[in-house]
């Protein structure tokens, strides 16, 4: 097993060097977009995104089975198998952005990915719970580059409401995954042990690896690239985490991921021990989660006339008043498997709505130093979700009352960094004299 391991690890570091002296000239003349079609290029960046999904997602069927097979009684503790994953994803995000930066996107992407599939074959050889987490830190920090790089190659080419267009697309085919991936996962265990599903997040990998290296061309321009000095580094650090549009949105953007993982740890319990319908949390998580696709879809059909403040603000206010009622009914006694399924796949429309959103005008300002501050938002959103999520996913006590509470406080605590980022305004941009103007 050590050997293994360490003949992985062997093959996944020497991959990065090599990936990391690739000089991506290709095509960086051209915009991605230019370069391979629209549309297949907003395929890849959810293909991109949806790898790092499908690592939490596919795992949620699974928790059972493998809390059993490692001996883990404590069903709470099984939660730790997500959330190690999204600390694994957040902290290796403020390293990618620097890397990409320097080296070009396209090139620390493909050493990213290696980083993915390696660790997922190591995960799928765990002998032990502890082990596990281990790999499954390590898989997260592979994944992480699938959400920084593809936020900054969208970055280099698009700005504005053409920018939440693409991301609102790219969610779209992206927010299939959690469709998808229970039903996936629970597929794999029916017919093979838990640990294969390891070997298909390795293969689903390795095809996007091979999709990006042969058709993704380099969208940042050598005369962009910046050398790793420290101190220029702290700058745009700096210049990240000191703007208030982007400072604002993105703890907005915690907060609802925070709420969402907060769901996503306890979903399995819910069904199997609220409810005692087990059989039904792949479906029925397939339903809640399609609004999220359904959502984007409408984003980017209205986003250009509406604009992004009047559709993600009015979406998480009303996000705040479906989870206040919910609340009451919980507390009423008058929760029920459908009443539930209703407002999750609301919750979920109104998330929809806001997290492309949110995540446009947080990079908006940072055009000049798109991979720092990606990295920077991608490793606070993630960090702060993932132990807001855990939270909530510990409070889990046999009912849905944590889940819709840590909704309700999540989606208000939302709101103030919305506010803090207008200036207290909502709905309309606060214009600064030196500041681009969005919609």
């Amino acid at each position: 097993m050590a050997g293994r391991a360490s003949s992985l690890i062997g093959v996944a570091t020497t991959t990065l060097r090599k990936t990391l002296m690739i000089t991506s000239a290709e095509s960086y003349k051209q915009k991605p977009a230019a370069g391979v079609g629209f549309l297949q290029f907003v395929v890849i960046i959810a293909a991109l995104m949806a790898v790092g999904a499908l690592g939490t997602d596919s795992m949620l069927p699974n928790l059972p089975n493998i809390g059993a097979a490692l001996g883990v009684s404590q069903e709470n503790k099984r939660q730790l198998i997500i959330t190690c994953y999204m600390l694994g994803f957040g902290l290796a995000q403020i390293v990618y952005g620097p890397l990409s930066d320097r080296y070009g996107r396209k090139p620390v992407l493909l050493g990213g990915l290696s980083l993915y599939i390696a660790f997922s074959i190591l995960a799928a050889f765990a002998p032990t719970f502890n082990a596990l987490l281990v790999a499954r830190v390590l898989q997260g920090i592979g994944a992480s580059s699938t959400r920084v790089l593809p936020v900054s190659i969208v970055r280099d080419s698009y700005s504005g409401r053409d920018m939440a267009r693409v991301m609102s697309l790219a969610s779209m085919v992206f927010m299939g995954v959690p469709v998808l991936a229970p039903t996936l996962g629970l597929a794999v265990t029916m017919v093979a042990p838990w640990p294969y599903i390891f070997g298909v997040l390795a293969l689903f990998a390795a095809a996007v690896f091979l999709w990006v290296l042969i058709k993704l061309p380099e969208s940042l321009h050598p005369a962009d690239r910046i050398p790793i000095i420290p101190a220029r580094i702290v700058s745009a650090f700096a210049q990240a985490a000191t703007n208030r549009t982007a400072v604002g949105y993105v703890i907005a953007q915690s907060c609802l991921f925070g709420g969402l993982l907060g769901f996503i740890n306890s979903s399995e319990q819910i069904f199997a021990d609220a409810f005692h319908k087990p059989a039904l949390f792949a479906p029925v998580f397939a339903i809640a989660a399609s609004f999220i696709a359904v959502a984007s879809l409408v984003n980017a059909r209205f986003v250009g006339r509406i604009g992004m403040r009047w559709m993600s603000h009015g979406a998480l206010l009303a996000m705040i008043c479906l989870s206040a009622v919910h609340l009451v009914i919980v507390l009423s006694g008058g929760e029920t498997l459908v009443v539930f399924a209703i407002f999750q796949a609301a919750t979920m429309f109104t998330f929809g709505l806001t997290s492309g959103n949110f995540s446009a005008m947080s990079m908006e300002p940072m055009g000049h130093i798109a991979g720092a501050a990606s990295s920077v938002q991608g490793f606070f959103t993630m960090i702060v979700g993932a132990l807001i999520g855990f939270l909530i996913g510990q409070q889990f006590n046999g009912t849905t009352e944590p889940v819709v509470i840590g909704y309700l406080l999540c989606g208000i605590a939302a709101v103030g960094g919305v506010l803090f980022a207008e200036r207290g305004r909502l709905f309309r941009a606060q214009h600064v004299p030196g500041e681009a103007r969005t919609a």
